[in-house]
């Protein structure tokens, strides 16, 4: 798992799709229009969830000078706590939905993919640098023993140097692990608003279907944009 995160994160010479996705890499590495985004919030679910907004703002405010371990520590706290695990045909009655950060907010529920991507938006805002991120899609053992059937699984991967060993953030365990400590992990393919990096086989594209989702990932930067993530 270690090596491989390690390979994953320097094939930068295998970037896929950055011709369209550089074009909305600055979206979420400007400073966030905490007006718009919480009038955009209450106009869709009214003030229910104003106290999670507030929460989640000062937890931005409170981190700008914070150390990385400390954002880190503290975002990924943030959103394991604040919401609830869900499949999307449950939250949005649909089999795969990519949430914004205020929308997991409004619900208050979200699967793999939310989580990851509202702790990447928020640690980004409390001044993390976008190289030091990225949301890894993996393949997650059910089972301790070897041969366990896997399932498919999104993480946050956090890089203190490029060729550092990755600390993952996860919302199916509480702290944070290196990934040293996560063989249950197996890493496919990762992503940010650079660009979408091969997986774990030297060279390769990502892995098949993959890539063909992350049109979904565009459309959820230009969502987020509109909200008020400048």
């Amino acid at each position: 798992m270690v090596l491989a995160l390690r390979s994953l994160h320097k094939w930068t010479t295998a970037v896929l799709l950055s011709a369209v996705l550089l074009g909305v890499a600055g979206i979420v590495q400007g400073a966030a229009d905490f007006d718009r985004l919480l009038a955009t919030l209450t106009q869709r679910w009214g003030n229910g969830p104003v106290p999670k907004f507030t929460a989640w703002r000062g937890l931005i405010q409170n981190n700008l000078a914070a150390s990385d371990a400390e954002r880190i520590k503290r975002v990924n706290q943030f959103f394991n706590q604040q919401v609830q695990f869900a499949e999307d045909t449950v939250v949005w009655g649909q089999a795969d939905y990519w949430a914004t950060p205020m929308e997991s907010l409004g619900r208050g529920a979200g699967d793999c993919e939310d989580f990851a991507i509202a702790k990447y938006f928020t640690l980004l805002q409390t001044g993390v640098m976008p190289e030091k991120l990225r949301l890894i899609y993996v393949r997650a053992k059910t089972g301790g023993a070897d041969g366990a059937p896997t399932q498919a699984h999104m993480v946050l991967a956090y890089y203190a140097q490029p060729d550092a060993e990755p600390l993952i953030m996860d919302n199916l365990i509480p702290d944070i692990r290196p990934a040293s400590r996560r063989p249950d992990l197996v890493p496919v393919f990762s992503f940010n608003s650079a660009g979408v990096f091969a997986g774990v086989g030297g060279g390769e594209a990502a892995a098949a279907g993959g890539t063909g989702r992350l049109s979904r990932w565009e459309d959820l930067l230009r969502r987020a944009k509109a909200e008020g993530f400048e």
